[in-house]
């Protein structure tokens, strides 16, 4: 089972307080040390919108050898970033739903695709055998435009394939979804994506993440996203919670036999000192449980 840490990116980047750089790496070192493989610890973006991802740059050469590290690339100034510091996998992000592009990246969804498919020709030229993600947001509700069609994610995930990407995420952004709708959209799916090519990307804002991953691990699901602690949220959607705690995720898969390599005691130790920094109580139930029987 593929765990893909997004905490140092997603988890952080919907802060009031910035994180110093050290303390990131000091969070990645732990995420590491903890047997996270995948981490994606940066967003080339500008600092304007994102100011918690200023210091991409100056992160990206000191992180420490060993996961596969991926950042988000926003748009073609984002990716020469990327480019000009060695990234060797790269994520783009478009979603479902008109409005939610239009508040986040200010393009609609087929000017956000149009401007991927020349970063993807950008990026295989500079790094042969690189990888890209495409993240598709909304992909079961908008905080702006209500529920969202399985047909309209069907639409986008399959120019992103035809961009080449190497993997969807799919975003379920403000923590709506049930079991019975991740079925809906993994049917309307199955026909154009593999398991292997497929990551889901749950939000616990209603207590359901993880009867959402139980579901998506019947229908063979291979990769799930999730953040240390529960870190993170989405600042261009309104009210909505957390990623699904890595922590609650490594629990779950363990206690249901499936092994992740990751362990729970290092992991909680990873997100200590960036909670102390924020002054965070966990969003884990998991975690806040290992706490209190320390």
């Amino acid at each position: 089972m593929r765990i893909i840490e997004v905490g140092p990116r997603d988890g952080l980047q919907n802060e009031a307080l910035f994180v110093p750089t050290e303390a990131k790496l000091a969070f990645i070192r732990g995420l590491a040390e903890a047997g996270l493989k995948e981490i994606e610890a940066a967003s080339f973006v500008s600092p304007k919108w994102v100011p918690q991802m200023a210091d991409g740059a100056e992160l990206w050469p000191q992180l420490p050898p060993g996961p596969l590290y991926s950042a988000l690339a926003p748009n073609m100034r984002g990716l020469q970033t990327a480019l000009a510091v060695g990234a060797q996998r790269i994520a783009l992000f478009t979603a479902a739903s008109e409005e939610f592009t239009r508040r986040n990246i200010n393009m609609t969804i087929e000017e956000s695709l149009a401007g991927f498919a020349e970063m993807a020709r950008a990026f295989r030229e500079a790094v042969p055998g690189g990888w890209i993600r495409g993240y598709v947001s909304t992909v079961i509700a908008c905080p702006f435009a209500g529920a969202i069609e399985p047909s309209a994610v069907a639409r986008v995930v399959e120019r992103l394939l035809e961009i080449g990407v190497d993997e969807i995420s799919l975003g379920e952004t403000i923590g709506v979804a049930t079991p019975r709708e991740v079925r809906r959209l993994h049917q309307e799916l199955a026909p154009l994506l593999t398991p292997a090519q497929t990551a889901w990307h749950f939000h616990d804002t209603r207590g359901t993440a993880l009867a959402n991953v139980a579901e998506a691990l019947s229908l063979g699901a291979e990769a799930f996203d999730a953040s240390a602690a529960g870190l993170g949220g989405c600042p261009y959607a309104p009210g909505a919670g957390g990623n699904l705690a890595t922590d609650d995720l490594v629990y779950f898969l363990e206690r249901e036999g499936v092994k992740t390599g990751i362990d729970p005691e290092r992991l909680a130790q990873a997100s200590r000192p960036i909670r102390e920094l924020l002054g965070r109580q966990p969003d884990s139930r998991a975690l806040r449980a290992w706490e209190a029987g320390r």
